[in-house]
């Protein structure tokens, strides 16, 4: 497919400046040496950049007219009629090891049933029976007080089977789990009911990057946003200062809405998910 100048510079903008709107906030408070315990999550735990996130790809398979080679870099190559195309095979070459391995991971996630019952108990794991002042996020005080934690965690029971939550459990947490996920048994474990393997969609888009295009990124990123807000309003921390209204995972009707948004979130990454292994079958 060869896309006129005209049309993927519109492309090429209306993405930069919906990145823009998306992390616009991230870099005011940047600037400002602020910090958010929601939203930095994004661009702590993930490594991807917004200048990064900012840049356009179209994907493989596209050809753009009139581009300039200097302004997308040395993936791309020139064809025969003077129109640009990522150089797809020189991108494998360095990353088709890695690309498998998330086409492997995604798949096998997409193959499970999804689970619906740990309303988001890794959250309070990583704080059980832990000094307050040893928290991730100890400026901000726990709804429950520590022992109130401690005994929802032990009436509610944990069943996470995400490791990279679980590698963050306290020591007197892991052995309640009823999982003991390994990066080993990654791919044994993942199911696609899980917020964190719904937000890891985003990872994994922009691990594939330039091989998927940049406004399937974005919708990653766009969804990782809104999980982690669900996630942390359902967590054990008070964020009601910064505007975020608790979940209260602790009474039945928290426990249903939490059940009730983690579906629907399901279903979208799902919808991402499907995305992403078909853009790595197609270059794998």
């Amino acid at each position: 497919m060869i896309l006129p100048r005209q049309e993927w510079t519109q492309r090429r903008r209306r993405h930069t400046e919906r990145v823009d709107a998306l992390v616009g906030d991230h870099l005011q408070r940047r600037r400002n040496g602020e910090k958010h315990p929601v939203a930095d999550f994004l661009f702590t735990y993930y490594s991807y950049r917004p200048g990064q996130l900012r840049r356009w790809h179209p994907g493989p398979g596209v050809a753009l007219a009139q581009a300039d080679p200097a302004e997308f870099g040395p993936e791309y190559t020139m064809d025969t009629a003077g129109n640009l195309t990522l150089d797809r095979q020189a991108v494998l070459a360095k990353r088709g090891q890695a690309s498998s391995w998330i086409h492997d991971l995604l798949v096998a996630t997409a193959s499970r049933q999804p689970h619906y019952g740990c309303f988001g108990m890794h959250e309070w794991a990583m704080v059980y029976r832990q000094d307050p002042a040893q928290t991730r996020h100890n400026r901000m005080p726990l709804r429950l007080g520590p022992a109130g934690t401690a005994d929802l965690v032990e009436e509610i029971k944990v069943r996470c089977s995400h490791f990279d939550a679980f590698r963050f459990f306290t020591p007197a947490a892991r052995p309640l789990n009823q999982l003991q996920p390994t990066r080993e048994t990654q791919a044994q474990h993942e199911q696609p009911g899980c917020l964190h393997a719904n937000m890891d969609v985003y990872r994994w888009a922009y691990k594939l990057s330039p091989l998927v295009p940049s406004e399937l990124v974005a919708d990653c990123f766009e969804l990782a946003a809104q999980i982690r807000l669900l996630d942390m309003r359902a967590s054990p921390y008070d964020l009601s200062s910064m505007g975020v209204e608790p979940l209260p995972i602790e009474t039945a009707d928290g426990r249903a809405e939490y059940v009730r948004q983690q579906r629907d979130f399901a279903a979208r990454a799902g919808q991402l998910r499907a995305k992403l292994i078909a853009g790595c079958a197609r270059v794998l």
